[in-house]
């Protein structure tokens, strides 16, 4: 479908790194269709005349079907919705409810969103953005729900890239520390550790995601934005 406005939907789009992209997408011009199963988060999202507001669980294929048919066009699926607390507590002790609600959501999901949204994006020959995690390639103790979904969607990231080439390009921001409340409320040495000398914002996750959605001759790749912290050696002293 011919449009002189680009769409956008971002899962997730109530809180965080997803509120950061919408707002972001909205005033670089894109229409932007935020999903989210918080409703009240979504409403105070604010008024914007290019904003399109969809209450629904990306784990519930049916309400991700009916999310996408909303849609008359689509330019851009930004997948961030996750379960955002990667603690899960020692593996003996995880349940398997709790290991298959994170996998459900923070993988599942971003699977029945690429499913449901391919006509429309390879209509338009657009592009998938995956919001994965720097926890996809290293850890902290007990937190092997969220690592493993983390690291799956990385895989599905290049999977769908391959598969879904050339029409359809996808590739994932992988954040480190991203401080979603006032950065200023961290200690400096928080900020410090940091090669980049700050922790990062959503405004620095939105960043990428734009760069992405215009990248011709970048697809099945997974760009970290975490202030350099993957590659800092760490040595306890």
């Amino acid at each position: 479908m011919t449009t002189e406005k680009r769409q956008a939907l971002v899962t997730g789009g109530a809180k965080g790194i997803g509120r950061g992209v919408v707002h972001d997408l909205l005033e670089h011009g894109w229409q932007v269709a935020a999903m989210d199963v918080d409703g009240t988060a979504l409403d105070a999202l604010g008024e914007a005349p290019e904003l399109t507001r969809i209450t629904g669980d990306v784990a519930d294929e049916g309400a991700v079907k009916a999310a996408v048919a909303r849609l008359d066009w689509l330019d851009l699926l930004v997948s961030n919705a996750g379960i955002a607390g990667p603690e899960n507590g020692p593996v003996e002790d995880l349940s398997l409810d709790e290991w298959n609600r994170r996998i459900a959501t923070n993988l599942t999901g971003s699977f029945l969103m690429a499913k449901h949204c391919v006509p429309k994006l390879r209509a338009a020959q657009g592009s998938i953005v995956v919001v994965t995690s720097t926890r996809a390639f290293m850890s902290e103790p007990h937190t092997e729900a969220y690592a493993a979904s983390k690291g799956g969607l990385t895989a599905l990231t290049h999977a769908l890239a391959v598969s879904l080439g050339p029409a359809i390009r996808v590739n994932a921001v992988a954040p480190g520390w991203i401080v979603t409340g006032d950065p200023g409320e961290l200690r400096p040495e928080d900020h410090a550790q940091h090669p980049a000398g700050r922790a990062g914002t959503p405004a620095d996750i939105a960043e990428a995601v734009r760069y992405l959605a215009d990248a011709g001759f970048v697809t099945g790749q997974t760009i970290t934005v975490d202030g350099g912290m993957t590659v800092k050696m760490i040595y306890e002293e």
